[in-house]
């Protein structure tokens, strides 16, 4: 199957998915389209027990797309420059400091956390998991891959809160962050598990980690800075020319980023935010001058709503590659490790903001908002699945926890986050 059928398919379910979730569900957009997809990829599989063709089938297109390559590569930076454009960049410089402690430290502590808790349960024979011959970097791997959170869904989902605006922007800041240092994270350990541990120098560690993500900011920084100054040059005359040159440096930082090996994630977050900032002040009702015209921002809220449905569509029908490596111990361990991702998620926000409020003003209960509405979604799944094959068995074990803390995260945090914040 090509990729023009593929694409019809995903633009159809989705076309589909939206007007159910509409009229009859009439669920957040994000919740109520994975639940669509759910059901899908469930009714395939019982289909599939009658007729094993059927199931083969799908599975085959499923394999075929290559999810990692796809979300990664092409529609995360999209995404996350869309949701760069939406945060209000103002009060983000203000925050600056709360947002990338937040990010930074709620991450590391994560990664390190979740890492050992699953590496010290799989080690108890009670599960019957010690067989696998997962090690403590591959532990570290899930660790990383499971810490940061999705800004696509949080964004969606803070949206509809009535939240003040400090604390919209600190939750929406963070969760576009740590995007990035959970690849860095993630890149960095997968590195040392690919060298081996005893050919790796703290030094070379360091020097990994510093260029992913000082690169990958100042690439970000510059291709936005100049960015920013072509537009105030065209001056919002012509809004077609505007969506062409934010398109074309949406494609171009990546593959900038990739040559240098810089962190692509952090760079489009950074450009965003640039091309994100109002000029000078103006008579219009706004009382600012947009870097962009509205048909712009119009544009690009239009592909991120659409690549969005498509996203969480793509989650729930790779659900289906579950379905072939599951084994029955897998349900019980998965429990413990929710309540570990989980509480892992609360020390690590809790302890920056404990430490914060020493110097500023939190919002009662800022540190559980930011914990449960700390959603998981694409990137997780992607980089499971980017994973190395000679984990060997223990790859299923990663991929089943990677989906059931994504499904957790967005079915019961995403529809009962409304009543937290209450």
């Amino acid at each position: 199957m090509g990729i023009l059928e593929l694409s019809t398919i995903l633009i159809t379910l989705a076309a589909v998915f939206t007007l159910i979730n509409i009229r009859l569900l009439k669920l957040p957009q994000t919740i109520g389209l994975m639940i669509l997809a759910l059901c899908l990829s469930v009714i395939v599989a019982i289909v599939g027990v009658v007729f094993p063709q059927v199931f083969e089938t799908v599975s085959k297109i499923t394999k075929e797309f290559d999810f990692s390559e796809l979300l990664v590569n092409v529609m995360l930076p999209f995404l996350l420059f869309a949701g760069a454009m939406s945060v209000n960049v103002h009060e983000l410089l203000k925050d600056k400091v709360t947002i990338l402690l937040l990010a930074s430290f709620g991450v590391i502590f994560s990664t390190f956390a979740v890492g050992s808790g699953v590496y010290w349960l799989i080690e108890q024979p009670l599960f019957g998991l010690n067989t696998m011959g997962l090690t403590y970097i591959d532990c570290l791997l899930f660790g990383a891959l499971i810490a940061p959170t999705d800004p696509i869904a949080v964004l969606a989902m803070i949206k509809k809160m009535n939240l003040s605006s400090i604390t919209e922007t600190r939750i929406a800041g963070e969760s576009l962050f740590n995007d990035g240092i959970g690849v860095v994270v993630f890149l960095t350990l997968l590195g040392i598990k690919q060298d081996g541990v005893e050919n790796i120098t703290a030094a070379a560690v360091g020097s990994l980690f510093v260029t992913e993500v000082i690169g990958g900011v100042a690439l970000g920084s510059v291709m936005g800075y100049f960015g920013l100054k072509l537009l105030k040059y065209i001056e919002n005359e012509h809004t077609e020319l505007e969506v062409l040159i934010t398109i074309s440096l949406v494609l171009l930082l990546p593959i900038i980023s990739h040559h240098f090996h810089f962190s692509a994630v952090l760079g489009v977050v950074m450009m965003g935010l640039f091309l994100n900032q109002n000029l000078d002040v103006d008579k219009n009702e706004d009382g600012v001058q947009k870097a962009m015209g509205d048909y712009v921002y119009k544009f690009w809220h239009l592909l991120d709503e659409a690549l969005n449905a498509i996203l969480f569509i793509l989650i729930g029908l790779e659900i289906i590659m579950i379905f072939e490596s599951f084994q029955l111990p897998f349900i019980s361990i998965s429990l413990l490790v929710i309540i570990l991702v989980v509480l892992s998620r609360w020390i690590g926000v809790s302890i920056p903001i404990a430490f914060l409020s020493l110097f500023k003003s939190f919002e009662k209960k800022t540190a559980l908002i930011i914990t449960w509405g700390g959603l998981r979604g694409g990137l997780s799944v992607a980089l499971a699945l980017n994973l190395p094959d000679d984990i060997g068995e223990g790859k299923a074990l990663i991929l089943f926890l990677t989906y059931v803390i994504v499904l957790f995260t967005i079915l019961v945090q995403g529809l009962t986050l409304k009543n937290i914040v209450k």
